[in-house]
Order: C-alpha cells, then structure tokens, then sequence
C-alpha cells in the first residue's frame, strides 16, 4: 500500500495516516512511504489509496511520550527511510508500550541517530543565521536572512523566529522552500538561492567592530570554535571575515592583555628567602586573600632543573612545602622511575597559595583562573631568574600558562612545549591527573606520563652531561 504525503515535513499528516493504518492493521512490510519528488518508490506496492476503515475490534492507538519525543525531530531527517522506521516503531509499541524508552533497542537507536542532527540544525539555524535590512518599496524596512539547512526545519524552527523577533517584517530564504512575517501574518513561499539574499547592509561594519571588540584571545579555543561554528556556516555571517585574522593574532592580544593587567608589585627580590617572604605577605589576587600560606618552592642548587606544578593542595599548604601531598608522592615515584632525582632540581608552583571551596571539614581543591594565573606569573618569573634553571617541566595547563603566558593543550603539546632563550620547557599532565582516572584511563595516561618523564630525563643528560661548577654564592642558596 503505498502512503503519499503531502510534503517531507508534513509530520502530522504522517502521524494521521499512521494512526489509521494501525487501526486497520495493516503491516509495516505492506506500506510504502512517499514524499513528494521521490518518484514511484517500491515498483511492487499498489497504487496511493485511502486507508481502509479500522477493525471492529481494534483497540486505541498506544503511542507513548518517549515515542512522540523521539519521532518529532527524526521525521524532519532528510533519509528516505525515516517514516518506515517511525512506523514500524510505532507497530511494535502496540505490543510493547515501553518499548521507546529501551535506548539499546536498534531501532529505537536508529531514530536517535535521526533526530540527533536535525536537533543540531535546528540550533544551528537559530545561532547562524543573520538578517540584513532591504528598503521596501514603500520606504520601510524588512530583513532578510539566507540559510542552508541540512534537514526539514524550515517550517519547525517557524515560530522561533516569529516569537523572537515578532516586532519587526522578516524573510527567511532557503534552497526549500522561504518564510515571510509581516508582523501579522506568517506566510510561506517557493524555495530561493543565494543570489535573492541581499550581500550586506550598513550595520554590518558596526558588529563586524563589535565582534572584533568582544574577541578574547585567552579563551580560544579553535577546534572547539569550529565544531560549534562550522565554516560552511561562516559566508552567512559578516563577522566570520574577521575570523582568521583574530585567530592569527590571538596569541600576541592575549600576551598584551597579560601584560595590562599586571599590577605593582615593588622592587624584584634579591634571594630566595625574600622571595618567600613577599609572597607570604601577597595580596594581589582572592587566592592570597582567603587566609592560607603561601607555599615556597624549594630544591637544590641554581642552573639545575625547575618542575613547576599549579597550586599546592591541602596537605601541601599545611606543612608548607610543595609535592608532599598524595599527587607529590606519584610524581616523586614516578621521578624516581624515569631516573630522575627530584632532590637535584626545583619543585615550585605557578600560584603560590591554595585556592579552594569549604565543604564541611574538607577543603575541596579548585582550578585557579586564567587571570590569578597571570597575577601570581610575576613571582614565578623573578623564581625562575634566581633558580636560572636550564629545563623546566610543566605539570598541566596552568603551570603552562604561567611559564609562557597561554594556556596549552597537554594532550596536543605535551613534550617539549617551548624554548625560552636557553631554557627549553617541557609539558606533561599533572600527577592529580592520573588520581583521577580509574581502570585502563589511568593505565594509558600513566603510560605516557611515564614516557614523558624519560624524554625529560634524557635531555636533561644531555644539558647536564657536563654540569657547571656553582659559584659560592649559589652553593649557599640551596633551599628557599
């Protein structure tokens, strides 16, 4: 029996036909689906008939909140296929009600499958599309807006923009089909092409600024940006031009907005014990506010190596020392695994005191901010110029941010990270990291944390093959 309907969003005239071919019993295997332009379907089904009358005997329609939720967005996906799925969904739930809400069933995951990316162009549509004002003949203003929806959303995605934007008269043109508000009235129109939608407007250059202004390099992130905002969406927006140059110059901003916000801190320290009495008294940033110690680095002779980790934690701010605490314990063993002597080099952090959330008796740990990061480099740059260290290894983003004024990727740039005049950086994950993961996560993390640990140990045989004589003034700086 072949089923036509009117047109490929037309859910409701699916759910209409459905309803009466369950009430007449007719089975999925016998009905073929049509939307219009798909031309003749199954060359072995009957020709388009009304549907027969239900059975005497049928019993009501079961069609379950999960089913419509999930059949909803589906039926608006571009595959053929879609309303034969729903269908026979909706079949088998006559026997089994709860049948939409069993997510490992292949059908019901099928669906899913369906209705996940119309949800994404529908959000999509909403967040990408931009409307440039055209003079109508009788001087008043509409706007106008092109989009290529990848679905059947036109119709669905309606009354978002009548509720947002209720105001003023719009147009919305896309390859199937257009939508026109005249502030009263919604009404629908042929399909369009790109050459209908008007090129710009004076109020383009105005956001184009405005985007520009708002732009913040310290919170790029590009793959993030593009699978959000992918590019085939970008020659609808008159800010996507700017993209790629702000991307480029990112970098160099966010080094200048570091450097604006840099604040006073007096003359630098002369000795590394006056570097922990400054900092014991700090009180640039919230963190130095909140009542704990600072926590000092503490080490060996100057030239040697320098770990620079993020913050100390609980039990580092207690004794006042850094490392000692259970993430200290696995990256001390770990040192001593990859034939590294932590006692030989410089164990620091990027901010000196312990930032963290009260919860009963338990002080819970929490990730300082890009900006406390920055405020609290100052200390960490006039450490590294007493230590002098020729190798430096990061443990995670922020000790990164807070040696070379970004925030890496670990899993991107983990290695050697940068160089420095003649200080080479070297980035790996933090030993809390590794706390954190359980079972076969935590072995292959810990597998290339390990391995990260050797490469740093084998440059720094390298660099320290031949290791300078200390003079005696930096025999005598020996601890902080």
């Amino acid at each position: 029996m072949r089923v036509c309907l009117p047109a490929p969003d037309d859910t409701e005239a699916w759910r209409t036909a459905a309803r009466g071919l369950i009430l007449a019993g007719i089975a999925p295997d016998a009905v073929s689906w049509e939307e219009p332009g798909q031309g003749l379907g199954d060359l072995f089904a009957q020709d388009a008939a009304p549907i027969p009358p239900p059975r005497p005997d049928a019993p009501p329609v079961r069609a379950s909140k999960a089913f419509l939720n999930l059949v909803r967005m589906a039926l608006l996906h571009r595959a053929p296929e879609r309303f034969d799925l729903a269908y026979r969904l909706l079949w088998r739930l006559q026997g089994q009600p709860r049948l939409a809400e069993d997510a490992a069933d292949p059908l019901v995951r099928r669906l899913d499958q369906l209705s996940r990316p119309v949800r994404r162009d529908i959000h999509k549509m909403r967040a990408f599309l931009r409307f440039r004002a055209v003079a109508e003949p009788d001087g008043s203003e509409r706007y106008v807006a092109w989009f290529e929806p990848d679905h059947h959303i036109l119709r669905a995605n309606a009354g978002f923009f009548v509720r947002r934007f209720a105001a003023m008269r719009w147009s919305i043109l896309t390859p199937a089909g257009s939508l026109h508000w005249t502030g009263d009235v919604l009404e629908e129109g042929p399909p369009a092409t790109r050459l209908d939608a008007p090129g710009g407007d004076p109020l383009e250059e105005l956001w184009r600024t405005y985007y520009a202004n708002i732009f913040n390099p310290a919170r790029l992130k590009v793959g993030a940006m593009l699978k959000e905002m992918p590019r085939k969406y970008w020659k609808n927006m008159p800010e996507a031009a700017l993209i790629p140059e702000l991307i480029a110059g990112a970098q160099a901003r966010e080094a200048a907005m570091v450097d604006l916000g840099r604040q006073e801190f007096g003359p630098a320290p002369d000795s590394l014990a006056d570097l922990a009495t400054g900092i014991a008294g700090c009180r640039h940033c919230a963190i130095g506010c909140n009542g704990t110690r600072a926590v000092p680095g503490e080490g060996t002779r100057r030239r040697a190596f320098m770990i620079v980790g993020e913050q100390p934690g609980d039990i580092e701010e207690m004794e006042g020392r850094p490392f000692v605490g259970p993430a200290g314990e696995v990256l001390r063993s770990q040192l001593a695994a990859a034939g590294i002597d932590p006692g030989q080099g410089w164990l620091t952090n990027a901010v000196k005191h312990f930032k963290h959330q009260p919860t009963g008796k338990r002080r819970l740990h929490q990730t300082p901010t890009a900006g406390e990061i920055d405020t609290c480099r100052w200390w960490l740059d006039r450490e590294r110029e007493l230590v002098a260290p020729r190798l430096i290894l990061a443990l995670g983003a922020s000790a990164a941010r807070g040696l070379i004024g970004r925030t890496a990727s670990v899993q991107r740039e983990r290695g050697l990270l940068a160089r420095q005049g003649d200080t080479d950086i070297w980035l790996t994950c933090h030993p809390s990291y590794l706390l954190r993961l359980d079972g076969a996560a935590r072995e292959a993390e810990q597998t290339r944390f390990v391995a990260d640990l050797r490469g740093f140990a084998a440059a720094l045989a390298a660099v320290f093959h031949h290791p300078p004589t200390p003079s005696s003034k930096e025999e005598g700086e020996l601890t902080s």
